[in-house]
This record gives structure tokens, sequence and C-alpha cells, in this order.
């Protein structure tokens, strides 16, 4: 098995059908395919193999899906990188996986520290000047399209995503080329995929719910995908009518934007399905959504861990707040503290055990060990079962904030903050935001005799961590409270208590 054979199929059973739409431009399945396979015989060329890690730090472009497709079908392992990070981010993802090979942009190349990346030995120029490396056009310019995908055991692994740890340092999440064609099988069942349907891809292709949920599911059913470089609601709408898009994905975010924009349903005609995921839909907003349109905003839980589909709220019995039932092959609990399963309606930790569950994090066996316990991977998510066996989020066991679907680790941007030399403590938190779902805020604590603002501080971090995680709102407090043992009880603070403390009125501008 290959990931790649999706379009190689394509391209042997409909080699004129459109795969890929971006902007201007559009590709068969059998340019996609004969350019796929161009890179991975250009890579092969400069000793890239199996096994051997390939970085893509690029933003929403075909070279993307290209560089993708063309990294699978030699079998090496295609590291995705958010484009929002900076250089201390970027160097060490490629250092912990030792990426030999990064395909990027001129732009995202200046995040890229060569000296600090004893591993790395190719760079790739997709967009612009190459500045660094030399240019993918360079790399398959001489290259031979002809690449069939190395067939591949299930459990060999194809990508690493990955998601922030609590510690503050990044997780690769490894999943398998079983991995991710189980949950293209799932998600195509879910979603009634056919070759004629037209799917909207504005999510970032680094993210799980793009590459997988998306971009490689609408591929299995040989369907088209329309991609954009990042979300553009005027052109979205214009693309409706023009493209005729069947299938709307987006996340809760999005549907807000479009309730508000007050979209007229004749815009909406060509649409026979929507889609949210990566972050809770609120109620009402799905409530609305369907009184407005008629239409159900179908909703799915799982995690980047998961490949990333877990559970589907569909069509056949769809319950309003749910995020549905257990996809084929997959298989959920709500466990206590113990690991025992609970009762219907009773809360606990949501566990999930099935062939989308990754193959553990790339080198960290005892971080792998302690989420995956007898084959079960357990979420860190609060949840409960109906009667019926449908499941309901409630809250998270992690501090990890959901912004718009990006995940953002409080420690990671405390260990930012910290390193001022005004700052003596800092917490941060998520805080519920009616657009983004929720927003990063910090109550920081100065050292005595010091006096800065909230734009110095988010000026401080905006050179070292991504845009999203920098905090929006910040309040200069006289402490955090804390248990007895130390710990910050950021329950409080996401509730807006803080017993006995009280604000220091500062200046918000430098």
């Amino acid at each position: 098995m290959n990931i790649a054979h999706y379009v190689e199929r394509g391209h042997r059973l409909l080699p004129n059908k459109i795969a890929l739409i971006f902007e201007d431009k559009s590709f068969t399945y059998k340019q996609l395919d004969e350019l796929a396979g161009r890179v991975a015989n250009g890579l092969k060329g400069l000793g890239i193999k199996k096994g051997d890690r390939v970085a893509l730090f690029l933003p929403n472009i075909p070279e993307f899906v290209i560089s993708y497709l063309g990294i699978l079908k030699i079998g090496a392992v295609a590291v995705s990188i958010n484009v929002m990070l900076k250089t201390a981010e970027v160097s060490y993802i490629l250092n912990d996986c030792a990426v030999k090979a990064i395909i990027t942009t001129e732009s995202q190349s200046e995040q890229i520290s060569e000296a600090d990346l004893p591993e790395l030995q190719h760079i790739f120029i997709a967009e612009g000047k190459a500045n660094k490396g030399t240019t993918l056009a360079q790399l398959i310019a001489n290259a031979s399209p002809e690449s069939p995908a190395l067939e591949m055991e299930r459990h060999a692994p194809a990508c690493i995503l990955y998601t922030s740890g609590t510690t503050g340092f990044p997780k690769g999440a490894t999943l398998s080329h079983g991995n991710v064609i189980a949950n293209s099988y799932a998600a195509n069942r879910c979603y009634r995929l056919s070759k004629s349907d037209r799917l909207l891809l504005y999510l970032p292709l680094f993210h799980c719910f793009g590459q997988n949920a998306i971009l490689n599911t609408g591929f299995s059913a040989c369907a088209t995908i329309i991609l954009y470089r990042r979300f553009d609601l005027e052109k979205l709408i214009e693309d409706l009518r023009r493209y005729q898009a069947t299938m709307l994905f987006g996340v809760p975010t999005v549907f807000i934007k479009m309730l508000n924009k007050d979209i007229y349903a004749k815009h909406l005609k060509s649409i026979r399905y929507y889609f949210s995921a990566a972050a809770p839909m609120p109620i009402e907003i799905a409530q609305k959504w369907h009184d407005k349109y008629g239409d159900f905003i179908h909703e799915g839980y799982g995690l980047t861990e998961t490949s990333p589909f877990a559970t589907y709220n569909n069509d056949l019995n769809y319950k309003l707040g749910s995020i549905g039932t257990p996809i084929d092959n997959v298989e959920i609990q709500i466990v206590d503290s113990y690991g025992h399963q609970v009762q219907p309606g009773e809360l606990g930790e949501i566990i999930v055990r099935g062939p989308n569950v990754m193959l553990g994090y790339w080198n960290r066996p005892l971080e792998t060990a302690a989420v995956i316990k007898n084959g079960w991977f357990h979420t860190g998510d609060i949840g409960r079962m109906d009667e019926d066996g449908f499941f309901y989020i409630v809250d998270r066991l992690k501090d990890m904030i959901n912004l718009s679907g990006f995940k953002v680790y409080p420690t990671e941007v405390e260990n930012i903050i910290y390193q001022h030399p005004a700052v003596a403590e800092v917490a941060v938190y998520g805080v519920p935001d009616p657009i983004k779902g929720e927003i990063v805020k910090a109550n920081i604590v100065l050292k005595a005799g010091q006096i800065i603002t909230e734009t110095q501080i988010k000026e401080f971090c905006s050179p070292k961590i991504a845009t999203y995680k920098i905090p929006q709102a910040i309040d200069f407090v006289s402490g955090i409270p804390k248990n007895p043992t130390g710990k910050v009880l950021k329950r409080l603070l996401r509730q807006g208590r803080t017993p006995n403390l009280s604000p220091i009125k500062m200046l918000t501008n430098s």
C-alpha cells in the first residue's frame, strides 16, 4: 500500500479528470501524477531513500501537493511544518527528526538557519528566488515523470505532523500509510464522496485536517480539489458559483463568519455537504445554520494522533451538539482515572482504538507510552456518551488552547515570556472568544521596580513564536493563584477568579 496510489489510480482510470485547481491553474490526474513522479525521481537522484525525512515548509500551493506525493512515492517520510513558525521552532523540528531535505519558498526560507541544521543536505525553493539552495523546478527539470509508488507495509511511516507539547517542545505524531488510508476510507464513506464532487480546500495543508480529511480523502474518490492559498470569504463565495463546488469544510470560526456575512442561500446552492472539525462547534451556531439554510453542519472529532478522524455526527441520525459515533473500524470509550469504562452519562477521558491511531511520537518512546496504553490512545479530552452511543466533548484535561483550530500549549508561550528580563511570573491560558473559540491570554507579574507595556511583551514574542501563539490579552497582576504545592490554578484564571490578587494598572502602549 501507499497513499500515493490514490493519484496513480486516478491517472490510470481517469487521466483527463481535473484533480486540482489553484487560482488560474488546473492539473489533471495524469499531470499531477507525472509531476509527483518527477519530484520522486529528482529526490532519488540525490540519494534520498525509503525512510528518509523530507520536510514541507510550504503554504497551500500546488507544489505542496506535488512534493508530498513525490516524497511518498519513494517511501520517504513527509514532515509538514506550520508556515507560521519562526527560526528556532523550525530548527527544532528539522533536527528532531533529522530532515535531509526541505522544500519551501523564498520568503519561508528566511526562517531556515543552515548553521543550526547539521543533518540538512538540500533546500529546494518552490516559489520565488533561490537565495538558499536551488529551485524545485531545477530538481525536476530533467527527471523522468514515471515513478510507480513503492509498496509499503501498513505500519511504515508516511508522514510526521508536529503537535505542540505540554513541556513546551513539539512532538512529531508519526502516521503510517495504513493510518491515513484507513482514515480516508472511513471519511469517504461518511462524506459519501464520488468522482463528481468538488471539495473546497483553504484549510492549511500542513494540518492533519486539510492534509488527510480533505486532500487525501478527496483523491481517494478521484474527486476534484479546489485549493486556496488562504481563507478569503469573498473569493470563496465567488468560486462557489464559478466551480459549482459541492463540499465545504471548515472550522467553527469560518461558519460563524459566513453567518455574520449573511450569505444568501442561492450562493450556496451547489453545496451538498458541510463539515466542521478541529474545534467544538457551538450549538447555537449549528442551530442557526440549519434554521437559515436547512442543512446540517456535519461534525467530526479527532486529533492529529488519530489521523485525524475518530467520530462522525452524520445524517442517518444527527444529534445537535454531539461529536457523533465512532467511524468504521474505530472504538471509543469513556474511562475514569483508573482506566475503567464509565456508565453512559458519566464524565471521563475519551480514549480511541483503531487503525487510525498513530504509530507514536517520533523518537519519544516514553511520551508515546504515556498516551498509548494497550492499544488505546488517551486523548486528554473529557467527554461523555449517551444511552444511544453518541459522544459529547465536555472539557479538556490538558491546558491546551484551541484558537480557530490551531493548538497552543501555554507552557511553550510561558517559556518565551519568561525570557524577558522584567518578568517575574507568567501564566498563559485560554479565554472564550465568540469568533475564534478561544484566544491566548497571559497574566504577568513583573519584577520589583520594572515597568513594561502590553505592546512591548507582544513585540518581544513576535520573532520567537508563531503569531497566533502570542497573547492577545495581557493582564499585569500582583500575583498568580496557586495551590499549596505551588501549581498554578489555571482553572481559576479561566473562570476569571483570582482570589486575594489584584490587577496592576499599566499603560497599554509604549
